[in-house]
Order: structure tokens, then C-alpha cells, then sequence
């Protein structure tokens, strides 16, 4: 064997010996350092389970209290929004002309729910009320309402009424 020869068998045989030394040693160190990651992130983790715990119980207290003050309670949206316009009409001489089923899309798993009611009265207290829902209670988003004056033909006397429609996400 000449120098060449020597010099390319030594290299091949360096080569085989680090893929040994790979295959016995370095990847299983590689592998017990990634499950000794994990193990510590699930360490921290279950460190930090006391203290999410605390959040999350301030948590529902806190949007219990929402619900509370935006007087949503256990039932749906569409008995307390009507719950809502009712003892408003009657606290301000509205009348609630027609109250139909919600109209719901489906998208993406997200639902849109879309309320529609007519109210009647005078133009203060129906803003007072779109007012009220979309701020104050805060069941979704006016998309519409139409103003259309009306007579009352045995009367001669002429009203107004609102057509409302409200959006909902659920």
C-alpha cells in the first residue's frame, strides 16, 4: 500500500468511526437532552397551574359580573333583548309592534344571529332605546333602522315607527 491508499482508507475509516460514535452516543444524548425540553416545560407549567387556576376563577367572576350588568342571564339573548324592549316601552310610551324569529347564518362556526322588530313612539324615545341596546346592553350591533311615517285613517293622526334590525355574534 502506498501513501495515497493509506491516507484514503484512514479518512474512511475516520469517517465510519464518527458515524459510529453518531449512532451510539451523540444521537441518544440529542434525543435525552429534547425529553429533558419537554419535561422541564411541563415542570414550569405545572408550576404555573396554581396561578392560572386563580386567574381563571377572576376571570369567570369578572364576566359573570358582565352578564350580570348587561342583564344577560342563563336564558337566550332573544328573551332577554325582548325582555329589554318591553320594560322599555313601557317605561318611555313605545309600543312594540312585531317581534319576529331571530334570522341565523352559519359561517366558519361562527353564527350570526339577526333580530328584527318594530317599534312605535315618538323619535326621542326610539333613539333612546337603539341608544340603550347597542350601548348600554350590549346585545349586538344595530346593522339597520328604517323611520316610516304613518296615518291612522279612523284617527287622521299620523305615528312613527322603526323597523330595527340588531346583529348578533354567537
Amino acid at each position: 500500500m502506498n501513501g495515497k491508499q493509506k491516507n484514503i482508507v484512514l479518512i474512511v475509516g475516520f469517517i465510519a468511526v464518527l458515524y459510529i460514535c453518531y449512532l451510539l452516543a451523540i444521537s441518544k444524548t440529542l434525543e435525552q437532552k429534547g425529553l429533558y425540553n419537554t419535561l422541564s416545560k411541563e415542570v414550569l407549567l405545572s408550576k404555573n397551574a396554581p396561578k392560572q387556576l386563580s386567574m381563571l376563577k377572576q376571570k369567570e367572576v369578572y364576566y359573570d359580573s358582565l352578564l350580570m350588568k348587561y342583564q344577560l342571564d342563563g336564558s337566550s339573548i332573544q328573551n332577554n333583548l325582548l325582555k329589554v324592549i318591553n320594560s322599555y316601552a313601557d317605561a318611555n310610551n313605545l309600543k312594540v309592534v312585531s317581534f319576529l324569529e331571530p334570522h341565523v347564518i352559519s359561517q366558519n362556526d361562527l353564527t350570526i344571529e339577526t333580530y328584527d322588530f318594530i317599534v312605535e313612539g315618538h323619535y326621542n324615545d326610539i333613539i333612546k332605546l337603539i341608544y340603550q341596546l347597542e350601548q348600554q346592553t350590549k346585545f349586538g350591533e344595530i346593522i339597520n333602522f328604517h323611520f316610516e311615517k304613518k296615518k291612522n285613517f279612523r284617527t287622521g293622526k299620523y305615528y312613527l315607527q322603526a323597523k330595527v334590525l340588531l346583529m348578533s355574534f354567537g
